[in-house]
């Protein structure tokens, strides 16, 4: 019996990012644009009586980073991978966050207007 072929995947188009560099060298790329079904699900109410106002921005804030972070390059070590970009956005010192909330707050108003 013959096995089917998988059809193969087509190539997304490279999307345009821009690279943001802090005080300390680290560059973090971000996507300059998001689709519309990224826009609709960051734009929903997260719903959830268990949460707190602290805990639904918070959320809200890593679900923009997720859309947005293409890479990371700290300390001349470059991060692409999704899970790892989120888990050093998380561990990073408050610092760090802050910076990296401001530098997506900023772009979001140039690029994504949007989603402000």
């Amino acid at each position: 019996m013959a096995r089917r072929r998988k059809p193969k995947r087509r190539e997304r188009e490279k999307v345009s990012t821009t690279s943001y560099a802090d005080a300390e060298g680290n560059v973090l790329v971000l996507r300059d644009a998001l689709s519309p079904g990224s826009i609709a699900k960051v734009g929903e109410q997260i719903e959830n009586q268990a949460y707190s106002v602290d805990d639904v921005w918070q959320r809200r804030t890593e679900l923009i980073f997720e859309r947005l972070a293409v890479s990371w390059k700290i300390a001349g070590l470059p991060l692409d991978d999704q899970k790892m970009l989120l888990g050093r956005y998380r561990m990073a010192d408050p610092e760090t966050r802050r910076w990296v909330r401001e530098t997506i707050d900023e772009h979001i108003r140039r690029n994504i207007p949007e989603l402000a």
